[in-house]
């Protein structure tokens, strides 16, 4: 019986495993990974620093155990060569295997912007363990830290950084933190607690060059103004992995297309996480990846299953100011609405039908989330 193949041993691979092994404890499974194969949570990278974690704190369950308590066969450090999909075979630095089934939960890669400089390639970014040990490594001696982006990861190392004494600076071409995510209402409540923690903020710009000093970086920034620091972090966003989709020609956008059954092009070959582009875009996103691990599990089990997405909030982890949201598309026609403020705020964005579509909550609203998803449904409703 040829197994069901995973590749990705992330969330999202290691969850649909675990869903489909409540429902088949006989099916053979193999996990190919790239990296070790142990589990562990990678939203825990951008908030472990303050908390005194290393790398290996972080892992929840070595790969040798995880590979017994599901029961799969784990080929850990195996690389992809090329997929045949005609005959269902997988050419990897392990050997050839054959599938029944194929699922990519490859993940995504750090955005890496082209800068100038002869300091380019010493700018850090943060997407697995392997890198993190790399990052708290290079943290070793250093005052300062220049992290480039304001979004959600941005800002939970702001976070996490300045509480562990670092004088950080965030650089953005935004006029405040987490733009793509909430209104400017919003985001303006996050800057007095981190600007308070130690956070300076650069807003209306980025980084256009970066190079060795004798000690640090020198930084140039597209408005023309330089500054210094002694390490620089991107945290500009993530980027599916789609190479390997795109080699065996598999229909891809932003990511790996997939239908409401998590079918890719190929009915044999199956996607979801970051890597997946589903009928409403990208969601990278935890909750998703858990709905549609739920889904894919079902439907690999032989059951007639379509991913539903409900109302899922994102809580960006900024202890020094707790935030949760509902995005909202880029081009949502409607408006945000304060319906709260106080020591946060409380905001939802409703349609031209007074329906509301997304929400934030911050700082001593954080806490209600779930009521503003109720809310948003009751909105649906009336």
């Amino acid at each position: 019986m040829k197994p069901i193949i995973v590749l990705g041993s992330g969330l999202a691979g290691y969850s649909v495993i675990r869903e489909l092994r409540k429902l088949n404890t006989s099916v053979p499974i193999t996990l190919i990974t790239r990296d070790s194969g142990d589990y562990y949570s990678k939203p825990m990278l951008s908030n472990a620093f303050a908390q005194g974690k290393d790398a290996a704190s972080l892992i929840i369950t070595p790969a040798s155990a995880m590979a017994k308590q599901l029961d799969i066969t784990l080929l850990a450090h195996t690389e992809i060569r090329t997929i045949s999909r005609l005959d269902k075979k997988l050419d990897t630095s392990s050997g050839e295997l054959e599938y029944d089934k194929l699922i990519m939960a490859l993940g995504a890669d750090p955005v890496r912007i082209t800068l100038q400089g002869n300091a380019a390639d010493a700018v850090l970014s943060v997407n697995d363990l392997t890198d993190y040990t790399r990052f708290r490594d290079a943290l070793a001696g250093v005052k300062s830290v220049a992290i480039m982006g304001g979004g959600l990861i941005g800002c939970e190392f702001a976070n996490d950084l300045a509480t562990a004494g670092f004088e950080v600076t965030v650089i953005d071409p935004a006029r405040y933190p987490l733009a793509n995510l909430m209104s400017e209402e919003a985001g303006q409540q996050l800057l007095k607690p981190l600007t308070e923690l130690g956070v300076t903020w650069r807003f209306g710009c980025a980084v256009k060059s970066v190079d060795s000093l004798a000690t640090g970086y020198a930084l140039t920034l597209t408005d023309g103004s330089n500054m210094q620091s002694d390490l620089v972090l991107s945290a500009v966003g993530l980027r599916p992995r789609l190479q390997l989709a795109r080699e065996v020609g598999l229909a891809v956008n932003r990511g790996i297309v997939v239908d409401g059954k998590l079918r890719t092009s190929d009915e044999s070959i199956y996607a979801l996480g970051d890597c997946a582009e589903y009928e409403h875009g990208v969601m990278p996103y935890v909750l998703p990846i858990m709905q549609s691990a739920r889904t894919l599990a079902k439907v690999l089990n032989g059951e007639d299953a379509t991913v539903n997405f409900p109302a899922m909030p994102v809580v960006v982890k900024t202890p020094s100011h707790p935030i949760a949201l509902l995005p909202v598309a880029r081009d949502a026609i409607g408006d945000w609405q304060v319906l709260s403020s106080g020591a946060g705020i409380k905001m939802g964005f409703f349609d031209n039908q007074a329906r509301m579509t997304g929400f934030v909550v911050t700082g001593e609203f954080a806490g209600e989330r779930n009521e503003m998803v109720k809310k948003l449904a009751a909105s649906w409703h009336d």
